[in-house]
């Protein structure tokens, strides 16, 4: 009988199926037990999705109020033909959230950079004032910058508004890109240098890459931040530049409409859906760079 001394095929399946059967007998007798962490995960949960639950549910009731009357896609119906300013105002605010986000993007990953790896004076110093905007009351941020916008004579309006949502997007891109320029392996750099890249070069081919993880995510929290925003927006906004918050806190004075829980539901589902698809790919380009 001849032995192959290259067939270890066999074998290792072997020992992975017992390894596996092991673990599937140890799986099944472990007892479900009740613990502490597991009931405060529960209600965290609990708390998170309820409201998002209460508002779907709502936006299938054919009562107007709170009050149950039978299953109804009406305030669907009004949503998509009676619901123009609405739209408008979704519109506005996915303009000023996509290019202020983009804008905050592009100036605080280059901040974090420089900043994170230059020497120049001032640097304490700009490190420091660099976070106010995220710890100042927003009351306090939008009337300064509405003071300022009135001393230079500018209109208010949506331009003003994507000049505020950069403004307090931008240090929260600054932290995030900072964390992970701090945890980059400064020795590629010098392997770049030496393999003849320039500045530019290097940037654009080496750093950026590496810490693109950190400007998605800093890309991704300045539109949720921008989307949100009611009372900066609220202070710096003019006519004709209503967005989605500022429209639906006009609509508290009369009662709001079940038409709102439909356009959530349906920004909860787009949403869902984009996360999903793109949460495979991010992964994947994250565990690359």
């Amino acid at each position: 009988m001849r032995l192959n001394p290259f067939n270890l095929t066999k074998p290792n399946r072997v020992k992975q199926s017992e390894n596996f059967r092991h673990a599937k007998r140890g799986w099944k007798k472990r007892a479900p037990q009740f613990s502490f962490s597991k009931m405060v995960l529960f209600l965290c949960l609990l708390f998170l999705f309820l409201p998002l639950l209460v508002i779907i549910f709502y936006s299938f009731n054919a009562s107007k109020d709170t009050e149950i009357t039978g299953f109804s896609f009406v305030w669907y119906q009004k949503l998509i033909f009676d619901s123009a300013p609405l739209w408008h105002s979704l519109l506005n605010s996915f303009i000023v959230a996509i290019s202020s986000s983009v804008v905050a993007t592009v100036l605080g990953s280059l901040a974090a950079i420089g900043v994170s790896w230059y020497k120049f004076k001032g640097k304490g110093y700009i490190q420091t004032i660099s976070f106010l905007p995220m710890v100042l009351p927003e009351v306090i941020m939008g009337l300064s910058l509405l003071i300022f916008f009135s001393a230079v004579k500018m209109s208010l309006g949506l331009f003003t508004i994507f000049i505020a949502h950069t403004t307090f997007c931008l240090p929260f891109v600054f932290l995030m890109v900072t964390a992970r320029v701090d945890d980059f392996d400064t020795s590629i750099i010098e392997a770049s240098h030496d393999l003849g890249a320039n500045e530019i070069q290097t940037l654009t081919k080496v750093i950026i890459p590496a810490i693109m993880p950190g400007i998605i995510s800093g890309f991704m929290m300045s539109v949720t931040m921008s989307l949100e925003d009611y009372v900066i927006t609220f202070l710096v906004s003019g006519p004709g530049s209503t967005t989605l918050p500022l429209y639906v806190y006009s609509m508290i004075r009369f009662g709001v409409s079940p038409v709102i829980n439909s356009l959530s539901f349906v920004l909860i589902v787009a949403i869902g859906l984009l996360t999903f698809s793109l949460r495979k790919g991010l992964k994947g380009f994250a565990a690359a760079h």
